[in-house]
Protein backbone atom coordinates (compact mmCIF):
# COMPACT_ATOMS: atom_id res chain seq x y z
CA UNK A 1 0.00 0.00 0.00
CA UNK A 2 0.83 3.65 -0.45
CA UNK A 3 1.37 5.79 2.34
CA UNK A 4 -2.44 7.20 1.11
CA UNK A 5 -5.19 4.73 2.41
CA UNK A 6 -6.76 3.20 0.26
CA UNK A 7 -10.88 3.78 0.38
CA UNK A 8 -11.89 0.73 1.65
CA UNK A 9 -9.21 0.11 4.56
CA UNK A 10 -9.02 -2.57 6.83
CA UNK A 11 -13.11 -3.73 5.33
CA UNK A 12 -13.68 -7.64 5.50
CA UNK A 13 -14.59 -8.41 1.86
CA UNK A 14 -16.16 -11.44 0.95
CA UNK A 15 -15.75 -11.89 -3.55
CA UNK A 16 -17.66 -14.80 -5.27
CA UNK A 17 -15.65 -15.81 -8.25
CA UNK A 18 -12.85 -14.06 -7.50
CA UNK A 19 -10.58 -16.76 -9.81
CA UNK A 20 -11.11 -14.68 -12.73
CA UNK A 21 -12.80 -12.57 -14.51
CA UNK A 22 -14.81 -9.67 -12.71
CA UNK A 23 -13.97 -11.01 -9.31
CA UNK A 24 -10.46 -11.40 -9.67
CA UNK A 25 -10.06 -8.07 -10.57
CA UNK A 26 -12.60 -7.11 -7.63
CA UNK A 27 -10.67 -8.78 -5.55
CA UNK A 28 -7.25 -7.00 -7.15
CA UNK A 29 -8.67 -3.48 -6.92
CA UNK A 30 -10.34 -4.13 -3.11
CA UNK A 31 -6.74 -4.97 -1.77
CA UNK A 32 -5.59 -2.25 -3.44
CA UNK A 33 -8.12 0.09 -1.79
CA UNK A 34 -6.62 -1.64 1.62
CA UNK A 35 -9.58 -4.46 2.23
CA UNK A 36 -9.05 -7.73 3.24
CA UNK A 37 -10.18 -10.08 0.51
CA UNK A 38 -11.96 -13.42 1.35
CA UNK A 39 -11.90 -14.89 -2.29
CA UNK A 40 -13.84 -17.32 -2.96
CA UNK A 41 -13.30 -19.59 -5.95
CA UNK A 42 -13.31 -23.05 -7.38
CA UNK A 43 -9.68 -23.52 -8.52
CA UNK A 44 -7.41 -23.26 -5.98
CA UNK A 45 -4.21 -22.61 -8.64
CA UNK A 46 -6.44 -19.50 -9.58
CA UNK A 47 -6.86 -18.43 -6.29
CA UNK A 48 -2.87 -18.54 -5.06
CA UNK A 49 -2.23 -16.40 -8.34
CA UNK A 50 -4.51 -14.15 -7.22
CA UNK A 51 -2.74 -14.04 -3.89
CA UNK A 52 0.41 -13.55 -5.70
CA UNK A 53 -0.95 -10.78 -7.22
CA UNK A 54 -2.10 -9.15 -4.21
CA UNK A 55 1.38 -10.02 -2.47
CA UNK A 56 3.13 -7.93 -5.42
CA UNK A 57 1.39 -5.06 -4.81
CA UNK A 58 1.59 -4.78 -1.29
CA UNK A 59 -2.23 -5.14 -0.09
CA UNK A 60 -3.34 -6.98 2.79
CA UNK A 61 -3.23 -10.92 2.27
CA UNK A 62 -6.34 -12.35 1.23
CA UNK A 63 -7.82 -15.29 2.59
CA UNK A 64 -8.37 -18.27 0.21
CA UNK A 65 -11.31 -20.59 0.18
CA UNK A 66 -11.67 -22.97 -2.27
CA UNK A 67 -15.14 -23.89 -2.84
CA UNK A 68 -17.84 -24.94 -5.45
CA UNK A 69 -20.83 -22.50 -4.38
CA UNK A 70 -23.19 -25.50 -4.84
CA UNK A 71 -21.61 -27.03 -1.76
CA UNK A 72 -24.38 -25.15 0.45
CA UNK A 73 -23.70 -26.70 3.54
CA UNK A 74 -19.94 -25.43 3.01
CA UNK A 75 -21.56 -21.84 2.51
CA UNK A 76 -23.52 -22.03 5.76
CA UNK A 77 -20.46 -22.82 7.90
CA UNK A 78 -18.58 -19.68 5.90
CA UNK A 79 -20.52 -17.29 7.99
CA UNK A 80 -19.36 -19.08 11.28
CA UNK A 81 -15.79 -19.07 10.63
CA UNK A 82 -15.43 -15.03 9.53
CA UNK A 83 -17.25 -14.64 12.47
CA UNK A 84 -14.59 -16.71 14.58
CA UNK A 85 -12.20 -14.46 12.56
CA UNK A 86 -13.35 -11.09 12.19
CA UNK A 87 -16.49 -11.02 14.24
CA UNK A 88 -18.18 -9.09 11.60
CA UNK A 89 -18.29 -9.02 7.37
CA UNK A 90 -17.98 -5.37 6.08
CA UNK A 91 -18.52 -6.14 2.28
CA UNK A 92 -19.95 -8.80 0.14
CA UNK A 93 -19.35 -9.24 -3.66
CA UNK A 94 -21.58 -12.31 -5.11
CA UNK A 95 -20.11 -12.27 -8.41
CA UNK A 96 -20.04 -16.30 -9.55
CA UNK A 97 -22.05 -16.79 -12.45
CA UNK A 98 -22.91 -19.83 -14.61
CA UNK A 99 -24.39 -19.27 -17.96
CA UNK A 100 -25.25 -22.83 -18.34
CA UNK A 101 -26.61 -23.92 -22.20
CA UNK A 102 -27.68 -21.40 -24.60
CA UNK A 103 -30.00 -22.36 -26.87
CA UNK A 104 -34.31 -22.74 -27.51
CA UNK A 105 -35.82 -23.01 -23.58
CA UNK A 106 -37.25 -26.61 -24.84
CA UNK A 107 -33.92 -28.24 -25.48
CA UNK A 108 -32.21 -26.81 -22.11
CA UNK A 109 -31.81 -30.42 -19.99
CA UNK A 110 -33.10 -30.00 -16.52
CA UNK A 111 -29.75 -30.61 -14.89
CA UNK A 112 -28.39 -27.60 -16.33
CA UNK A 113 -31.21 -25.62 -15.98
CA UNK A 114 -30.64 -26.88 -12.08
CA UNK A 115 -26.95 -25.90 -12.34
CA UNK A 116 -27.77 -22.25 -13.54
CA UNK A 117 -29.96 -21.92 -10.58
CA UNK A 118 -27.87 -22.81 -8.11
CA UNK A 119 -25.10 -21.15 -9.03
CA UNK A 120 -26.76 -17.64 -9.72
CA UNK A 121 -29.11 -17.54 -7.29
CA UNK A 122 -29.53 -20.50 -4.61
CA UNK A 123 -25.95 -19.66 -3.38
CA UNK A 124 -26.71 -16.05 -3.36
CA UNK A 125 -29.27 -16.88 -1.41
CA UNK A 126 -27.32 -18.94 1.05
CA UNK A 127 -24.75 -16.20 1.34
CA UNK A 128 -27.29 -14.09 2.77
CA UNK A 129 -28.52 -16.28 5.02
CA UNK A 130 -25.22 -16.73 6.10
CA UNK A 131 -23.55 -13.66 6.14
CA UNK A 132 -26.99 -11.17 6.98
CA UNK A 133 -25.71 -10.85 10.87
CA UNK A 134 -22.70 -10.19 10.08
CA UNK A 135 -22.82 -7.62 7.66
CA UNK A 136 -25.48 -6.27 10.23
CA UNK A 137 -21.95 -6.03 12.77
CA UNK A 138 -20.49 -3.69 10.49
CA UNK A 139 -20.54 0.36 10.85
CA UNK A 140 -21.70 -0.10 7.00
CA UNK A 141 -22.31 -3.65 5.73
CA UNK A 142 -22.32 -3.25 1.58
CA UNK A 143 -23.30 -6.40 -0.61
CA UNK A 144 -23.05 -6.45 -4.43
CA UNK A 145 -24.33 -8.57 -6.90
CA UNK A 146 -23.54 -8.94 -10.34
CA UNK A 147 -26.42 -9.24 -12.98
CA UNK A 148 -27.24 -8.53 -16.95
CA UNK A 149 -29.16 -6.70 -18.80
CA UNK A 150 -30.84 -9.84 -19.83
CA UNK A 151 -32.58 -10.19 -15.88
CA UNK A 152 -34.98 -6.73 -17.73
CA UNK A 153 -34.43 -7.32 -21.69
CA UNK A 154 -35.75 -10.83 -22.79
CA UNK A 155 -32.91 -12.40 -24.62
CA UNK A 156 -33.60 -15.21 -27.27
CA UNK A 157 -31.54 -18.36 -26.49
CA UNK A 158 -30.71 -17.28 -23.14
CA UNK A 159 -33.30 -18.80 -20.51
CA UNK A 160 -31.76 -20.49 -18.02
CA UNK A 161 -29.68 -17.36 -17.52
CA UNK A 162 -31.82 -14.57 -17.77
CA UNK A 163 -34.39 -16.32 -15.79
CA UNK A 164 -31.49 -16.82 -12.62
CA UNK A 165 -30.78 -13.00 -13.13
CA UNK A 166 -34.22 -12.03 -13.21
CA UNK A 167 -34.66 -13.95 -10.05
CA UNK A 168 -31.45 -12.81 -8.30
CA UNK A 169 -32.54 -9.49 -8.90
CA UNK A 170 -36.20 -9.83 -7.38
CA UNK A 171 -34.52 -11.61 -4.49
CA UNK A 172 -31.91 -8.74 -3.56
CA UNK A 173 -34.67 -6.14 -3.83
CA UNK A 174 -36.69 -7.59 -1.37
CA UNK A 175 -33.67 -8.76 1.06
CA UNK A 176 -32.74 -4.57 0.24
CA UNK A 177 -36.41 -3.46 1.69
CA UNK A 178 -35.91 -5.58 4.63
CA UNK A 179 -32.91 -3.69 5.27
CA UNK A 180 -33.88 -0.53 4.90
CA UNK A 181 -33.61 0.21 8.88
CA UNK A 182 -30.44 -1.35 9.09
CA UNK A 183 -26.82 -0.11 8.22
CA UNK A 184 -26.43 -2.17 5.28
CA UNK A 185 -26.65 -1.08 1.48
CA UNK A 186 -28.06 -4.17 -0.83
CA UNK A 187 -27.63 -3.51 -4.51
CA UNK A 188 -26.95 -5.19 -8.00
CA UNK A 189 -24.21 -3.86 -10.44
CA UNK A 190 -24.90 -4.57 -14.36
CA UNK A 191 -21.33 -4.57 -15.80
CA UNK A 192 -22.41 -4.52 -19.41
CA UNK A 193 -20.16 -6.12 -21.97
CA UNK A 194 -17.16 -6.83 -20.21
CA UNK A 195 -14.24 -8.88 -21.93
CA UNK A 196 -14.88 -12.45 -19.92
CA UNK A 197 -14.76 -15.81 -20.74
CA UNK A 198 -18.37 -15.98 -20.10
CA UNK A 199 -19.11 -13.40 -23.10
CA UNK A 200 -16.38 -15.20 -25.61
CA UNK A 201 -18.35 -18.62 -25.23
CA UNK A 202 -21.96 -16.81 -25.44
CA UNK A 203 -20.42 -14.78 -28.21
CA UNK A 204 -17.72 -16.81 -30.04
CA UNK A 205 -17.66 -14.70 -33.23
CA UNK A 206 -16.57 -11.02 -31.95
CA UNK A 207 -13.79 -9.78 -31.16
CA UNK A 208 -13.09 -9.36 -27.81
CA UNK A 209 -10.68 -6.62 -27.91
CA UNK A 210 -13.37 -4.00 -29.13
CA UNK A 211 -14.73 -4.82 -24.53
CA UNK A 212 -13.29 -2.92 -21.97
CA UNK A 213 -11.02 -5.47 -19.61
CA UNK A 214 -12.26 -6.11 -16.36
CA UNK A 215 -10.06 -3.84 -14.12
CA UNK A 216 -11.27 -1.07 -16.45
CA UNK A 217 -14.80 -1.77 -14.43
CA UNK A 218 -14.11 -2.17 -11.03
CA UNK A 219 -14.49 1.43 -9.56
CA UNK A 220 -18.09 1.34 -9.98
CA UNK A 221 -17.96 -1.70 -7.47
CA UNK A 222 -15.58 0.25 -5.33
CA UNK A 223 -18.37 3.22 -5.17
CA UNK A 224 -20.88 0.52 -4.13
CA UNK A 225 -18.80 -1.17 -1.24
CA UNK A 226 -16.97 2.13 0.01
CA UNK A 227 -19.04 3.21 4.18
CA UNK A 228 -20.34 6.73 2.02
CA UNK A 229 -22.50 4.45 -0.54
CA UNK A 230 -26.27 5.72 -0.52
CA UNK A 231 -27.22 3.38 -3.14
CA UNK A 232 -29.92 1.04 -2.16
CA UNK A 233 -32.20 -1.61 -3.60
CA UNK A 234 -31.00 -0.61 -6.63
CA UNK A 235 -29.97 -1.63 -10.35
CA UNK A 236 -26.81 0.72 -10.66
CA UNK A 237 -25.14 0.59 -14.23
CA UNK A 238 -21.21 1.17 -15.02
Amino acid sequence: MTEQQGRLQNRIAVVTGASRGIGRAVAERFAAEGATVVAIGRTKGALEELDDAIAATGGPSPVLVPLDLRDFDALDRLGGSLFDRYQKVDILVGNAGALGQLGPMSHIPPDTWQEVMDINVTANFRLIRSLDLLLRQSDAGRAIFTTSGVARTPFAYFGAYAASKAALEHMVKVWAAELNKTNIRANLLDPGVVRTSMRAHAFPGEDPNQHPEPAAITERFVELAEPACTHHGEVVHV
